[in-house]
C-alpha cells in the first residue's frame, strides 16, 4: 500500500466513526520522516479513543501496524504513527490551540470534510 492509499483508508476509517475537519495534508517535500498527515477533530473523549480505535483495528486488518501510538491517557490529541503516515485525532481545543495546519502552511492541503 503507497502512502497515499494509507493515507485514503485512514480518512475512510475516520469517516466511517464519524470524524470531523478531516485534512490531509502532503508534507512529502518538507519532512524526511513521513509523507502525510492526516488530521481529524472529535467531540468528546469518547469519539476520539472510538476514531483512533476503528484506525487502528482497520489497518491492523490491513497488515498495517502503527509503529507509535500516544495520547491515550488524556484523548485530547492521539497520534498515530503509520511511518509513512502520521494520524492526529484532535479535539476541537486541541486542534484549535495546536493549529498543525498553520505549522505546516507549507503543506498541500486536501480538506476532506468540514464536519460530519
Amino acid at each position: 500500500m503507497t502512502a497515499q492509499e494509507t493515507a485514503n483508508r485512514i480518512i475512510e476509517l475516520a469517516q466511517e466513526k464519524k470524524g470531523q475537519q478531516i485534512v490531509r495534508m502532503d508534507i512529502s517535500e518538507l519532512s524526511d520522516f513521513a509523507d502525510y498527515f492526516v488530521i481529524i477533530s472529535g467531540d468528546s473523549s469518547i469519539q476520539i479513543k472510538a476514531i483512533a480505535d476503528h484506525i487502528e483495528e482497520g489497518m491492523r486488518k490491513a497488515g498495517i501496524k502503527p509503529y507509535q501510538k500516544e495520547g491515550y491517557q488524556t484523548l485530547k490529541w492521539v497520534l498515530m504513527d503509520f511511518v509513512d503516515v502520521v494520524v492526529h485525532v484532535f479535539s476541537k481545543e486541541a486542534r484549535e490551540f495546536y493549529s498543525i495546519e498553520r505549522l505546516w502552511a507549507d503543506a498541500k492541503m486536501d480538506f476532506i470534510s468540514e464536519s460530519a
